[in-house]
């Protein structure tokens, strides 16, 4: 087959788009242009796609970007006008040419291929997101979209273009086998970026009082739950204040130096598994609240009632160390013991954080008494419900996945209204049991949203389609960090 780069109507409007095209179209060019039409071609013949078929995809390719040469605004309608205008006089038939526009028309985003030719040109308009020109590309992208005011920083330009890649697949076999990989790669590379930058970020002056106030907030709080509560009753907590609470009521030394010896070990591990500035920090935190310990009159005994103190002991408790975790630091060390054995051996830090406790309360248990350990084990329940609720507050993630015959509605929604990323995996649904043989492909789209959106979000999926499928799980741990809620280590 003749290229058609060579063919009238490919230097016609291969003409059209060097000469007339303003000059800040630095992607939406001749280049791309080019570059789409040789990805169609390259797809086509992987698809073994016939010969007229590809014709008509080829020219698609060569004419779906010309509406940039009127408007910026539904692109592809114009493209779509200019080649209604244009093919008749080079001998297409009408058939053709709606053919080539139904083609050009498929290109508009989000993408919603109805068959084989529309669903290889879109794979051929964004082929470079699974190739290693994918930043030299997209810094042409970038450099348009400034231009034309769109998108102001490379910050910005980062995280949209993180949040593309996500919510993107590809569509033929071709490009599945071939691009998407290399797109993943690229998304890792991107978000690699990110998290580095935020890393090398100097801290503000108002981050820095922020934090410094979390921290101080926790310290007194800490304080507070073991001078008033915990101490004076003989309970106990978990992690490592319960290792020092156990100590000073067996021992009778002063709790305050207690809690610093105990926890210098950790100091270390933190400096090593995490960074230096997390482990002056947790330093600095834990000597602060030694001193409150000595030095700050707190009331000594506000109660004697065991389910009392169990509860508030723990919410005290549970408040000061989240707060500290919200200062960057550590009011407790064992959550490090936990990520540097959980290097090691194949237990998660849950599993080896609830594996230690176990052993503090079963000594606690043998030493002071079972009444008094199993109040403690509601002392450190409370805690850490605690904990986690002032670190994830009302902000707290939810993931949701979301399985309905409506999913391209469901899709465009989560992205344009809700404003949220979204993955996309490919299924089946059907496999009833009167028809198991009948079965339908259907894209299962996953999101992550906060739980003030949940209820939002289930109500707009049910306005779509009210018998969509969702169900709902909470994010708890993510691999790969300690104290990874807050990035201000």
């Amino acid at each position: 087959m003749m290229d058609l780069v060579d063919s009238p109507e490919g230097k016609y409007i291969l003409d059209r788009l060097r000469n007339e095209l303003p000059k800040h179209f630095y992607y939406h060019n001749i280049d791309h242009t080019i570059d789409v039409y040789h990805s169609a071609a390259a797809i086509a013949k992987q698809e073994n796609i016939d010969e007229d078929h590809t014709r008509l995809l080829l020219v698609a390719a060569l004419y779906h970007d010309s509406g940039y040469l009127t408007r910026i605004d539904n692109h592809e309608q114009a493209s779509a006008d200019i080649t209604r205008g244009a093919l008749p006089k080079f001998g297409y038939s009408a058939t053709d040419i709606e053919h080539i526009c139904e083609l050009i028309m498929a290109t508009q985003l989000p993408q919603q291929p109805k068959n084989k030719l529309e669903e290889i040109i879109c794979d051929a308009d964004l082929d470079y997101l699974g190739r290693g020109d994918f930043a030299a590309i997209g810094d042409t992208l970038f450099k348009e979209m400034l231009a034309l005011g769109t998108i102001h920083t490379i910050d910005e330009w980062d995280k949209t273009q993180i949040s593309f890649l996500q919510s993107h697949h590809y569509f033929t076999a071709a490009s599945l086998k071939n691009k998407a990989p290399k797109k993943a790669e690229n998304l890792r590379d991107l978000q690699n970026k990110i998290a580095i930058a935020e890393m090398n970020t100097a801290p503000t002056a108002r981050s820095i009082i922020t934090d410094t106030f979390y921290t101080i907030a926790g310290i007194l709080f800490c304080g507070f739950a073991l001078k008033s509560f915990l101490i004076p009753n003989a309970f106990f907590d978990g992690g490592v204040t319960g290792i020092s609470l156990l100590i000073h009521e067996l021992y009778h030394f002063n709790i305050a130096y207690v809690i610093i010896l105990a926890n210098i070990p950790f100091i270390i591990m933190g400096a090593l598994q995490v960074n230096k500035t997390f482990a002056i920090r947790t330093m600095m935190a834990i000597i602060g609240l030694a001193l409150c310990l000595l030095y700050l009159p707190y009331p000594d005994k506000i109660t004697s009632d065991k389910l009392l103190v169990s509860i508030f002991g723990g919410v005290f408790m549970g408040t000061g160390i989240g707060l500290a975790i919200r200062g960057g630091c550590a009011l407790d060390g064992i959550e490090v013991l936990a990520l540097y054995t959980g290097k090691r051996i194949s237990f998660t830090i849950s599993e080896i954080i609830l594996g230690i406790n176990i052993v503090i309360f079963l000594i606690a248990a043998l030493e002071v008494g079972f009444i008094t350990s199993l109040y403690s084990i509601i002392t450190y329940y409370t805690a850490s419900r605690t904990i986690n609720f002032v670190i994830e507050g009302l902000e707290e993630y939810t993931g949701v996945t979301i399985i309905s015959g409506q999913n391209v509605l469901i899709k465009e929604m989560l992205v344009k209204q809700l404003g949220r990323g979204i993955t996309v995996y490919k299924g089946e649904r059907g496999f009833l049991k009167d028809s198991f043989d009948i079965s339908h492909p259907v894209d299962i789209v996953f999101t992550v949203v906060t739980r003030l959106e949940l209820r939002r979000l289930k109500n707009m999926v049910h306005e779509i389609d009210p018998k969509a499928f969702i169900f709902t799980s909470i994010i708890k741990e993510a691999a790969g960090g300690v104290l990874k809620r807050r990035a201000r280590h």
